[in-house]
């Protein structure tokens, strides 16, 4: 592929640079990503929230570039030569953070450690007890809306359930995940209610810490506390939150987008009351051609240096475009949908501070186990709506849907305690998703998801 000529300045602003919002990111993201490699080559220039530039990585061996060279394409946040133009109430500070003690912005020896003791403590969870809490909690969540015969899958069940799941084995008491949801969803999406959101979360996590150094468990946190490493009470909530955020609403989406796959494509739809293998297909096709991590910040430059065809400066942001590298043309020669065994995708990303692998198991479990309650229980699930209304949330950074309304044939609870208690701590479900709802329900169903 022809890359164009390389541009005489590095800066994004003489460069017709890509604003990275839009509704465009909802309806074709796909299209969009190739106009762009088409008219920037692999690393596009964009600009984001208050008209701040950077750099959006396209290309599939670019991104390898970049996520492997970590000295280079720094994780070190203090790099960035725009700090002198972010005021202190931007809408992305919680995702582009100055200065925070996490794991996504240290670097060298102590981001191993770092790295090790998160490895260590989520290793020492369960995978018998994982994946029995998430079924506990996924027939507790179907046990509020089964008698129903409709309900929004988004907001009743995939939107609820990573958060309880990773609560638990985090240390949480059991009704604390479903109110960390909110907070999660509105610090991720980084608008006006992103910094009150993560504040929520953090005092959730000193809490969480000062519990367990009171009473310690057999739990991720009290394992996280103990570590040998010597890490600070601040450092080890740092680290929580960004494990809570990228455990949760990931998830979420991958349990929604594989779903919707599911019932939408005729390649799946005949084995959903079927064998599981569809399942791991219909997630593993979503990894590729509906990732939920679309685009990541981010890489810092620490000198000038060159990147598909563009000069890129010293202290330049360069943000990792997942979606559209796991899409790039040169490595999908044919386009085909990928539904078998090949994980090369970007989803996880790569290098060093790619989601260690015990996190990705977790995700895994809980995703598929989600799905396969749903579909154990309402076996007759079905759109309540025609496929092509369904919306995505206005966020470039993670795809998922608003709304997911579905129809079943109504059937008894299971009556367990624990679909008792989320019961009574969640709240009511949405609703009623039915076929003959009226159309501004279902708006106010995709309104009230957000």
């Amino acid at each position: 592929m022809t890359q164009p000529p390389a541009p005489s300045s590095g800066c994004p602003f003489s460069q017709g640079r890509v604003p990275l919002s839009g509704p465009r990111f909802q309806t074709e993201p796909t299209r969009l990503y190739r106009e762009m490699r088409r008219d920037h080559g692999a690393v596009a220039p964009v600009v984001l929230d208050g008209d701040v530039p950077a750099w959006l990585v396209l290309g599939y061996r670019e991104l390898h570039q970049v996520t492997g060279d970590p000295v280079l394409f720094s994780r070190d946040s203090d790099l960035w030569n725009q700090w002198d133009r972010i005021p202190d109430d931007w809408p992305l500070l919680p995702m582009i953070g100055r200065k925070q003690p996490s794991i996504l912005y240290t670097v060298g020896p102590r981001h191993t450690q770092r790295a090790a003791m998160i490895s260590d403590a989520l290793e020492g969870v369960d995978p018998f007890s994982l994946k029995r809490y998430a079924e506990e909690f996924a027939d507790g969540l179907v046990d509020r809306f089964c008698s129903t015969g409709g309900t929004d899958i988004i907001a009743d069940y995939a939107m609820l359930l990573p958060a309880l799941v990773l609560a638990k084995i985090y240390g949480f008491a059991d009704t604390i995940g479903a109110a960390l949801v909110g907070s999660l969803n509105d610090m991720i999406d980084g608008r006006e209610r992103a910094l009150a959101g993560q504040q929520h979360l953090a005092t959730s996590m000193f809490q969480l810490l000062a519990d367990k150094h009171a009473a310690p468990g057999d739990d991720v946190a009290t394992r996280m506390l103990a570590d040998p490493g010597g890490f600070t009470d601040e450092e080890v909530a740092q680290d929580l939150m960004v494990m809570m955020a990228a455990g949760h609403q990931p998830t979420a989406d991958w349990i929604g987008n594989s779903l919707r796959l599911m019932l939408t494509d005729d390649r799946f739809a005949a084995s959903l009351s079927g064998g599981r293998h569809s399942v791991a297909e219909a997630m593993n096709e979503v990894l590729w051609e509906d990732t939920p991590t679309q685009n990541v910040a981010g890489r810092w430059a620490s000198r000038d240096t060159r990147l598909g065809g563009r000069h890129i400066q010293a202290g330049d942001m360069l943000l990792l475009g997942i979606a559209a590298a796991n899409y790039d043309p040169q490595v999908r020669t044919d386009g085909s949908a990928l539904t078998g065994g090949n994980n090369a995708f970007l989803s996880f990303g790569h290098g060093e501070h790619r989601c260690p692998f015990p996190a990705q198991e977790t995700a895994e479990v809980v995703a598929r186990t989600g799905i396969e309650v749903l579909l154990d229980r309402l076996p007759d699930i079905d759109l309540a709506v025609p496929a092509e209304q369904l919306t995505r949330r206005p966020s470039p950074w993670l795809r998922g849907l608003t709304t997911l309304p579905v129809t079943f044939t109504p059937t008894p609870a299971i009556g367990s305690p624990t679909g008792t208690a989320l019961a009574a701590a969640i709240g009511p479900v949405t609703a009623s998703a039915t076929g003959s709802a009226p159309a501004s329900a279902t708006e106010a169903a995709i309104g009230g998801a957000r």
